[in-house]
């Protein structure tokens, strides 16, 4: 049976600028250089890492990091604490900088907010790379949390500087300055939020709504990533998150449907062409 599937691709998804700069500096060097380290995964993308570490990028942690002297080490989009740069000088290790300039400027609004002596809470995902350099800026005196609930249970000043990760969402960061200023507190609240981001969640719900299917491409590590599809998903129900073209079930669709492609920031476009091609073959 042949489903005659109407395939678009979504123009808005793919990789967002802070990405591009990262990956297309990581392929200057690699079309001159036989390898390239990578502190943590360059973007939080499998396939885009594979194809990537095909080409001579070796992806390494923190632990690995220490052992390096005389290197090259890219730092990627998500930024590095300053930690990392310290250690950089002892080590003798060339830093190749491909931090995003957004999160490079909230970076520097969070230290300079330290060095104020404000009490600094950061809306943002556990163990994150921008998280945990944002929280370096800081001395590791930042509270961050996912959930206001997380709150609850904490001692909190009655006046505090309130910054977030730059991938959350918008909503969810005022809902939260909201119900901190309704309890009370005083807030002074930064919406630290990359437009570039903030900005695909409408232009998803104007996508989604044309479709009688969905499928949503990312990585499973991607924060922006779970945000993005629980747009597509509150706006058309029968939205599918994949990672890659296996993933795919031809029961998820029916003759003739119309079938939008959508992706994260970290979702590169070769994947997405890869997903359509697939289903234009159903």
């Amino acid at each position: 049976m042949e489903y005659n599937l109407n395939v678009t691709i979504d123009k808005s998804s793919g990789f967002c600028f802070g990405v591009v700069y990262a990956i297309d500096m990581a392929e200057d060097i690699l079309d001159h250089e036989d390898y390239l380290y990578c502190l943590g995964d360059i973007v939080h993308n499998d396939e885009e890492v594979e194809r990537l570490k095909a080409k001579g990028l070796r992806i390494i942690d923190h632990e690995q990091l220490r052992q390096l002297s005389n290197e090259k080490v890219l730092i990627r989009a998500h930024g590095e604490a300053p930690s990392t740069y310290e250690l950089a000088l002892n080590n003798n290790l060339t830093l190749i900088d491909a931090s995003c300039p957004v999160v490079l400027k909230l970076q520097n609004r969070i230290k300079n907010s330290h060095d104020d002596k404000e009490q600094i809470l950061i809306f943002g995902k556990h163990g994150h790379a921008e998280v945990i350099g944002l929280q370096g800026q800081t001395d590791g005196k930042a509270i961050v949390f996912q959930d206001l609930a997380e709150l609850d249970s904490l001692q909190l000043p009655n006046k505090f500087t309130l910054y977030s990760q730059t991938t959350k969402s918008t909503d969810k960061f005022y809902q939260i300055k909201e119900e901190l200023l309704h309890r009370g507190y005083e807030v002074k609240a930064n919406d630290t939020i990359c437009r570039q981001v903030s900005n695909r969640y409408e232009e998803l719900e104007d996508f989604v709504a044309g479709y009688d299917k969905i499928v949503f491409v990312s990585g499973k590590k991607s924060s922006n990533g779970k945000v993005l599809y629980d747009v597509c998903k509150k706006h058309n129900d029968n939205s599918y998150f994949i990672s890659n073209v296996e993933e795919l079930d031809k029961n998820w669709f029916s003759p003739s449907d119309k079938v939008g492609i959508c992706g994260a920031t970290s979702t590169p476009m070769w994947l997405m062409e890869n997903v359509k091609t697939t289903l234009e073959a159903y």
